[in-house]
């Protein structure tokens, strides 16, 4: 995309000009330079300059995708604004771009780490605010670690330092969002004024899933109830309608189908003709057959081909599907959403199998040729068991000897460095690259990976800063690593914008600003200093 900050730096520097000579004296104390360095700063005005900005690049990234399947995109979960800018920082000093990685915000980690409730299962039971507040606050760091870095620019160039090129070719941290509204927090009004919130706050694309509102569930754990294919367009139609009232008119759907592990509906839908939907829908619920005779009162009665039959009804008045049903569900599902506004497809899995995806996925471009899915690389798989069965079930297929193997235990660590187990973790590496090309996944994203890391690694701060190691459990497993690294928050003043903030009051005060930079600030212990190279004597 465009670069931004020096269309905006010359366009205000110019501007602010003007305004100086229109006020006179009373603007003598602004100085335009200063002015236009700090919009300069600010690319993004508000959320809906940012959706609209995003949406842009998932279009194209769509259409890149649609030439050639090798570009798929990725992004990650994050429940803070502090882990998406610190993920894109990374992003942009390590891969030099952030050309295809976007951000993922989950919806279940959103009940489980920012509900005012406290730590909630994945239910739509926290408080629909909370979505896009936190999309509000992702964007809100990125906009800082775009402001800190350009400040380091600008800062370089006014000590003489010919940075011009960095500054002309800058690139934002800002990247599309793909938010999880769940299945749309109530009925299609509530749907449609929370997308608008969430549209508002800066999101481009709007995932949504077809399990009944009030009865949502994971879509990793059992009890998953899918509402009628007409309810879900409603929500969908919703959707398209906020982007279109707030001028976001290539805002993103992604539909996502629970069909897969869900065998429950809440609603029997009215067919008004053999064959529409309402129909489709209903030929999969299951339903015994029935003389009239011995119906009972408040019996519901279906007619299917001709014969009369009762839908099977739990106690709690929830209808099963038939057995074998789901992947059909799935199939028209996608079909369905895709002739009905959506964009992308998210199908809910219960294993990473790249030939299921693809069967399923095959089968709706049939219907939809250019069908494409956001796929779900969830935590909640067991990446390295649910590989080793794959691998261990094609070993003995091609005739090797599998017996040395115990195939209920292979997750066992003696197989760590086996012939099975390294086949596998060449599997699990390849399989956002074998789904793209195979199995029409146009984007891959870890719900959770920041929940379980940050747990992973207090964990192991926690056993060793409370044993024997003490402070240096920290020094040399955190801090250290940061500066052999180059991790930005090393240095945590300025990433929290205290040399941004040193300078805004020099421009606002002048020599009267009382700044906290200098030679008693502690960061500067952590200056990267240039040391000649000799040879280093080893311990005894």
């Amino acid at each position: 995309m465009k670069n931004l900050v020096q269309s905006n730096y010359t366009s205000v520097l110019s501007r602010v000009r003007e305004l100086k000579e229109k006020y006179g004296e009373s603007w003598n104390a602004i100085n335009a330079e200063n002015a236009a360095r700090m919009e300069g700063q600010n690319q993004f005005k508000t959320g809906l300059d940012i959706a609209k900005y995003t949406a842009a690049i998932m279009r194209k990234d769509m259409a890149d995708y649609d030439k050639d399947n090798t570009n798929y995109t990725q992004s990650l979960g994050c429940w803070h604004g502090f882990v998406a800018q610190q993920k894109m920082i990374a992003v942009k000093k390590h891969h030099k771009t952030t050309s295809k990685r976007y951000l993922y915000l989950s919806g279940w980690m959103v009940a489980a780490l920012r509900s005012e409730f406290g730590p909630l299962p994945d239910q739509s039971m926290h408080e629909k605010t909370s979505v896009p507040s936190l999309i509000a606050e992702i964007y809100d760091f990125l906009r800082q670690a775009d402001a800190v870095a350009l400040n380091d620019l600008f800062r370089r160039k006014q000590n003489g330092e010919n940075v011009q090129d960095l500054l002309d070719n800058f690139e934002t941290h800002i990247v599309p969002i793909i938010a999880d509204i769940d299945a749309g927090f109530g009925n299609e009004e509530a749907t449609y004024l929370l997308a608008k919130k969430m549209i508002q706050a800066g999101a481009c694309a709007i995932q949504i899933e077809n399990q009944v509102s009030d009865a949502k569930q994971c879509g990793h754990q059992d009890g998953k109830v899918t509402v009628p294919h007409e309810d879900f367009i409603a929500k969908l139609n919703a959707v398209s309608y906020a982007f279109l009232e707030l001028g976001v008119e290539e805002g993103i759907i992604v539909a996502r189908t629970d069909s897969e592990g869900a065998g429950l509906t809440q609603k029997l839908p009215v067919s008004k003709k053999p064959g529409d939907l309402a129909s489709q829908y209903l030929a999969f619920v299951e339903a015994e057959p029935i003389q009239i005779k011995d119906a009972q009162d408040n019996d519901i009665l279906l007619k299917r081909n001709g014969k009369l039959v009762r839908p099977v009804r739990l106690s709690n008045g929830l209808y099963k599907f038939r057995e074998g049903t789901n992947i059909d569900r799935v199939v028209l599902d996608c079909v369905t959403s895709l002739q009905n506004g959506a964009d992308l497809l998210w199908i809910e899995t219960p294993t990473p199998n790249v030939k299921q995806i693809a069967d399923m996925v095959n089968r709706v471009r049939k219907v939809v040729p250019n069908a494409k899915l956001v796929y779900n690389n969830s935590p909640s798989f067991n990446w390295t068991l649910n590989f080793r069965q794959q691998v261990f079930e094609e070993m003995l297929a091609a005739g090797f000897d599998v017996m040395h193997y115990d195939k209920d235990n292979l997750m066992d660590a003696k197989y760590d460095d086996t012939t099975l187990s390294k086949k596998a973790d060449e599997k699990i590496k390849s399989f956002q690259k074998d789904a793209a090309e195979q199995a029409g996944v146009f984007h891959h994203l870890i719900t959770l990976p920041t929940y379980h890391t940050t747990a992973l690694h207090m964990n192991d701060l926690a056993q060793n800063y409370f044993g024997e190691d003490g402070m240096l459990a920290y020094v040399k497993n955190v801090q250290r690593q940061e500066i052999r690294k180059g991790v930005a928050c090393v240095k945590h003043q300025r990433m929290a914008g205290s040399d941004l903030g040193d300078d805004h009051k020099t421009f606002f005060a002048g020599d009267n600003a009382l700044k906290a930079g200098g030679t008693k600030n502690t960061s500067n212990q952590f200056e990267i200093k240039k040391t000649k190279t000799t040879s280093i004597p080893k311990v005894a």
